[in-house]
């Protein structure tokens, strides 16, 4: 039987970053763009060109390889031709190969938000519509409001929508801004809906603010709808989005959709929607939660009893799905089974070949578990966590050892007369049976450690001149004095290849010291060199 095609739509980095607190950087953006281009989304929304320069700078070139780049933003103002309309120039002009227009359809926020003419919406939609698909660019119409709308003036909303798909627009959304619609208005609103607007070219946007933007996103699909719009991790303005990481394993795991519909996520990459979950987290700098469905610490977490008994006999009679099948693992404590599994399946991933029956995978895995508890976190940093499995395993030259560093801070004048606070870093390490201390200063202490870590590395220094620190990000996990501090640091080359280490201390500068160490030894391993 052939199965309905059913795209997904991501709008983390546009919706998403409207989340209070998150504000991410071009660089931010980069990563994330192609941590979803990786996960198998459709459409990857990068923004709003011309509403910031973090855009702009984002939209200078296209982002992604394999999802459709989107653009978001207003369809014409009333009064003005497109040709005159500077946000739709900045859409149509950008890199985008699709652009998403937000269109009014409540009449009441026509009147209020827009001040025009229910009849020049519609002429600003339609002709907005019109000029994407004459640039050569796929379009698509987020009607806002649709539901509150429909409720207010269901033939006006219904028209809005109508009118989207005459002009030619590929995907007609019906967005539940306010977030307050129920899975059973949702479904009957947009079985209406499909009387005008076929379902092939409807989609659903969510919000969460009564926690129901999944059951709602998955009413719509029973509805018609067949492009979902979410985030990761389910962020997003006030209560966040529809959560594209429950959203994606229940359409491919559950027979109600999986049966008759297929989305763009093949099994393997569905088998790494764990991993994509907690990345994203570490990326904003914030505790993964525990109890999230599917990718949660907890989703397959058993305290010992009739339930472990029963999960070690068969673990159906517990579970949904299989853990594996998103890249979680189940967590039974009365045996530690499964964890040597798991790190079996990672140091595969690794390129690392190990036999379950070596003691020293048994001991490694300890290793891990000890560490863990100290406060390491291994999911966001793969890069530290290859070069524990690799020295555990010997597997790693010793590249330099560091005998010690030191770092100062001082605040002085400068040459013009002016107050500045600069960092000075000494590093004294051994390489080839020779003591090296090189001497830099930065912008802070981790700056000034970092240069004069990678300062003189004498015949390895051609291995790492385009090692580049790219992002930093400190967590205290407990308060006091004495407080325990994870560093994460994020690092690329020349080649486009990015990784993450970490670094745990009392000292904050330790552990970024920590951090940095294995940045330059990790690059030192994937480059090939030798001692």
């Amino acid at each position: 039987m052939t199965k309905e095609r059913l795209y997904l739509f991501d709008t983390t980095l546009r919706d998403g970053a409207q989340t209070n607190g998150i504000n991410f950087s071009v660089e931010d953006k980069i990563v994330i763009s192609k941590i979803l281009d990786e996960l198998g989304v459709d459409y990857v929304e990068g923004g709003y060109p011309g509403a910031n320069p973090t855009d702009d700078r984002f939209f200078e070139k296209k982002r992604t390889e394999k999802a459709t780049f989107t653009a978001f933003g207003m369809t014409k103002r009333a009064g003005r031709s497109v040709a005159n309309d500077p946000g739709v120039q900045g859409l149509i002009n950008s890199s985008a190969d699709a652009i998403c227009y937000v269109a009014k359809s409540w009449d009441y926020h026509v009147k209020v938000a827009l001040g025009c003419t229910n009849e020049e919406n519609l002429e600003g939609i339609a002709d907005s519509v019109k000029a994407a698909i004459a640039a050569g660019k796929e379009a698509m119409v987020d009607c806002e409001h649709f539901f509150d709308g429909y409720k207010a003036n269901r033939d006006y909303a219904l028209s809005c929508a109508k009118t989207a798909y005459e002009a030619g627009a590929r995907w007609v959304v019906l967005c539940d801004t306010n977030g307050g619609t129920l899975p059973h208005e949702v479904y009957e609103i947009v079985k209406d809906v499909t009387s005008v607007v076929p379902g092939n070219n409807l989609g659903i946007h969510a919000h969460n603010d009564t926690e129901q933007a999944v059951a709602n996103s998955l009413a719509a699909v029973r509805g018609g709808v067949r492009q979902i719009q979410g985030t990761l991790n389910g962020i997003g303005e006030r209560c966040g989005n529809a959560n594209m990481i429950s959203l994606i394993p229940t359409l491919k795991l559950k027979p109600e959709f999986s049966d008759h519909l297929e989305i763009g996520v093949s099994d393997e990459q569905l088998s790494r929607l764990t991993s994509v979950s907690r990345n994203f987290d570490e990326l904003l700098n914030q505790a993964p939660n525990r109890h999230l469905p599917y990718v949660g610490q907890s989703a397959f977490a058993t305290k010992a009893g009739i339930h472990a008994s029963a999960i070690l006999k068969d673990p159906a009679t517990y579970e949904h799905v299989a853990p594996e099948a998103i890249g979680n693992r189940r967590r039974v404590l009365v045996s530690d089974q499964a964890g040597l599994s798991n790190l079996l399946d990672e140091l595969a991933r690794m390129g690392i070949k190990a036999d379950k029956k070596d003691p020293r995978v048994a001991s490694l895995l300890g290793v891990i578990k000890e560490r863990e508890a100290t406060g390491y976190a291994y999911e966001g940093a793969g890069a530290s966590l290859e070069l524990l499995a690799r020295r555990h395993l010997g597997e790693v030259p010793e590249y330099f050892k560091v005998e010690s560093f030191r770092v100062g801070v001082e605040r002085r004048f400068n040459a013009r007369g002016e107050i500045v606070t600069m960092s000075e870093a000494v590093v004294k390490i051994e390489i080839d049976g020779e003591v090296r201390m090189s001497v830099a200063e930065g912008q802070g202490p981790v700056n000034a450690l970092d240069i004069a870590l990678r300062k003189d590395l004498g015949k390895l220094q051609d291995k790492i001149k385009n090692l580049e620190l790219v992002d930093y990000k400190v967590r205290i996990l407990n308060g006091g004095t004495s407080a325990i501090t994870r560093v994460l640091i994020e690092s690329r080359d020349g080649q486009g290849n990015r990784w993450f280490t970490v670094g745990v201390s009392e000292n904050i500068v330790d552990a970024s010291f920590q951090a940095l160490v294995d940045s330059v030894t990790y690059k030192l391993l994937k480059n090939g060199a030798t001692v």
